[in-house]
Parts: structure tokens; sequence; C-alpha cells
């Protein structure tokens, strides 16, 4: 999902949020399987590949379900059956530094923390003010 400025939230408060994704992250890390970055990013991978991985300026294309914490989705494109094609230095710093752990034909779900995503103003009334985002990506192609 690419960076953006909305207006205000009504996807919970700052502080629940923040005790939530806290929560969240503290208890997740322990699961089996699961990765943490030295920036904070917790990952699983679901299936890996070897070949070309993007860097920081690739555009990639996609199959993603992003959604909050809840449940809630945000994005299909599994569902929707049409992949998402975007510059990694046009998203959030948590999608781009997972997308670069990935080679063609992996896919991984990574669970990003606020700090790495939308941060304490969220995204336009559907990301809350410090929401942990969660988005099951499949890297398709590297298209430059």
């Amino acid at each position: 999902m690419a960076k953006g400025k909305g207006k205000k939230q009504n996807s919970g408060s700052a502080g629940q949020n923040r005790k939530k994704t806290d929560d969240f992250l503290a208890q997740n890390k322990h699961k089996e399987g699961i990765y943490e970055t030295s920036s904070g990013l917790q990952y699983k991978i679901i299936k890996q590949t070897s070949g070309q991985r993007p860097d920081s300026d690739s555009q990639v294309k996609v199959h993603q379900r992003a959604m909050l914490l809840g449940g809630k989705i945000l994005d299909d494109t599994y569902k929707d059956a049409t992949p998402l094609e975007f510059c990694l230095n046009d998203t959030i710093a948590g999608y781009a530094e997972g997308l670069q752990m990935m080679s063609v034909g992996s896919r991984y779900k990574f669970y990003i923390p606020p700090e790495l995503g939308w941060g304490k103003k969220g995204s336009g009334g559907r990301i809350g003010p410090n929401a942990l985002t969660i988005f099951d990506v499949a890297l398709l192609e590297i298209v430059d």
C-alpha cells in the first residue's frame, strides 16, 4: 500500500492501539516461525524461493492481503485476482524492508509496527493511529 496522509481516524485511539500493538508483538515474536529484524519488523516465511530480490528502487508486482490487528481487511488482491504494482520507495518502510528480503515466487507474512507503517497519524480513517498492519504478500515479479 502506498504512503498516504489522511484525515482524522475513527479506527481506535492512539493509546489503545499502541497497547494492543505492543502486547501483540511481544507475544508474536515468541511464536514458532516468527522472525524479527533489528528495525522491529516481524515476519513469517510461508514459501521461500531462491532467485532475484528487489532493492529499494525496484518496481514490483505482488499479491497481498492487508489487514489490521482485529482482522479487518484493508485490501485483498488474492480475492480480486488483480496484482498490485508499485515502487518500493513509494511504500511504507516496513513493507519495503520486508519485500527486499524476499525473492520472486516467495510468500511472507509481515507484522508491521506503526513506526514502520503509518505511525501516530494513521491513514485516512482506515488505519488508526499507532495501528499494527499485517500483510500476507506473494512477490510475483520485479518489473524493472
